[in-house]
């Protein structure tokens, strides 16, 4: 049993039942249903408030997931633990996560430099930090870490910059099994031919991308943006993950921001079967109702699939 105090459990359990009570369900068609060809996961940002705020505990992660939403594969982030870092954290994770059934699924590293920094030393030091999650993650049984791929230069400099420090930590993490995922997450990255771009210049067995439905915000100065559905039919032949980032909901649960129907068939028609992720980030309705919200729009989309 995961160390949580009831006042916290029973704010995250008392919210959930509550919203669950509420939440349409959509039956099922009659006959033979074939599996959806996608799983749904947790994202662990969802809740990045609860954690920061001391509602919950990072560490308690696995066990919130399955007993509050009923959700069996998760995606940690690594800010949650860079004060925490040591092998009886990575552990305790790994015993949690089994004991509850639930599979850890990747790491979302950010913070440890840019892996497309403008030479060779410092793109050497970016992949060098990344190690430790790295080696975090083969123990817990991930597939995969996800990474950023900032740089800096031209649009072909940052290109090849960003493609070798991807190579680079491509071949660190091909000895240990993982998956090194890049997510369109601000700048060029959130261009989608430039993303594709890079996947290219990267080559590597190892190096794949995790298409967010939300980060095609290239400068948030300028107001500058890409096209989402575009962005993510371009990146989705590299995909390990699927990130589902939703905001805000109407009247009938759909996605304000994204029409989770048109992209979910764009990650199909791409032949992509695996884990989609939610990972709630709106600002209107508590995290907790804003991931019931999101699970019951993937939980839509399922049924309708099957």
């Amino acid at each position: 049993m995961a160390h949580i105090s009831r006042r916290h459990m029973f704010q995250l359990a008392s919210g959930a039942a509550a919203l669950a009570a509420s939440t349409s369900v959509v039956p099922a068609l009659a006959g033979h249903h074939k599996h959806p060809f996608f799983q749904i996961s947790l994202a662990q940002w969802s809740l990045h408030r609860a954690f920061k705020n001391g509602v919950a505990k990072p560490e308690n992660f696995a066990y919130i997931a399955k007993q509050v939403f009923d959700i069996r594969g998760i995606e940690y982030v690594n800010q949650f633990y860079y004060d925490t870092y040591s092998d009886t954290l990575i552990k305790n994770l790994k015993n949690q996560a089994d004991s509850e059934g639930v599979e850890s699924l990747l790491i979302m590293v950010d913070r440890e430099g840019d892996l497309g920094a403008g030479n060779k030393k410092e793109r050497k030091l970016t992949v060098e930090k990344h190690h430790r999650w790295a080696h975090m993650a083969k123990a817990l049984g991930c597939h995969s870490i996800r990474v950023n791929a900032r740089s800096v230069g031209s649009y072909d400099e940052q290109m090849k910059s960003a493609a070798d420090g991807l190579h680079q930590l491509g071949d660190y993490c091909d000895k240990l099994g993982l998956n090194v995922l890049v997510e369109n997450h601000g700048g060029l990255s959130s261009n989608g031919q430039w993303l594709a771009g890079v996947m290219k210049l990267a080559d590597h067995p190892r190096v794949g991308t995790l298409p967010d439905f939300g980060n095609f915000v290239i400068n948030r100065e300028t107001g500058e943006s890409y096209d989402r559905y575009k962005g993510v039919a371009e990146l989705m032949p590299w995909a390990k993950a699927v990130s589902a980032k939703s905001f805000e909901f109407n009247e009938k649960g759909d996605a304000v921001q994204t029409d989770f129907y048109r992209m979910m068939k764009i990650v199909k028609d791409a032949g992509y079967k695996g884990w989609v992720g939610i990972e709630y980030e709106g600002d209107k309705e508590g995290e907790i109702e804003g991931i019931f919200k999101t699970k019951a729009l993937l939980e839509r989309i399922q049924k309708a699939d099957s």
